[in-house]
């Protein structure tokens, strides 16, 4: 099960016991702001991307949106989102409970710029009924990533 692989890596920081759970749906940044009565903009989707051969994620705000060319322009390709159906497979977490916790091995993570807007963001845990309260530099500190990117832009409401 996908949220215990997220669990253990987050024992390894301490921070297992803050996954919280929830009797209702995560698994949009809607279901998500509303399970956890925050702003949209809070929550840390994680979105999944084929750069090459290789599966990519990018950890950005709930009101953002990729912006192509600065996608384009980061990784040398056009953003391509992975296949539904392929995502547990290259990620090791199911659509809905994408995270950046627990991933299969040669996943690479990259965190975006419109995480910093905000003081506290809820990542999911690994299930579409779950999440983890943290700040940036927290999930900076524990995230196994490459680099803080800029290659989202804020989407109005």
């Amino acid at each position: 099960m996908s949220i215990e692989r997220a669990r253990t890596y987050l024992r390894e920081y301490g921070l297992d016991g803050d996954i919280m759970e929830f009797d209702v749906s995560s698994a949009t940044v809607a279901m998500a702001a509303q399970a956890l009565n925050c702003q949209e903009a809070e929550i840390a989707k994680t979105l999944s991307f084929m750069v090459g051969d290789t599966p990519i994620l990018i950890v950005a705000s709930g009101d953002s949106k990729v912006d192509n060319s600065k996608f384009k322009a980061e990784f040398s390709t056009k953003a391509k989102m992975l296949a539904f159906e392929s995502v547990e497979e290259l990620i090791g977490h199911a659509v809905g409970g994408v995270c950046p916790f627990g991933v299969n091995e040669g996943v690479k993570i990259y965190l975006d710029v419109s995480l910093k807007n905000h003081e506290t963001i809820y990542p999911a845990c690994g299930s579409s009924n779950s999440a983890i309260k943290l700040t940036p530099e927290k999930l900076e500190a524990i995230t196994k990533y490459e680099k803080w990117v800029d290659v989202c832009k804020t989407v109005q409401a």
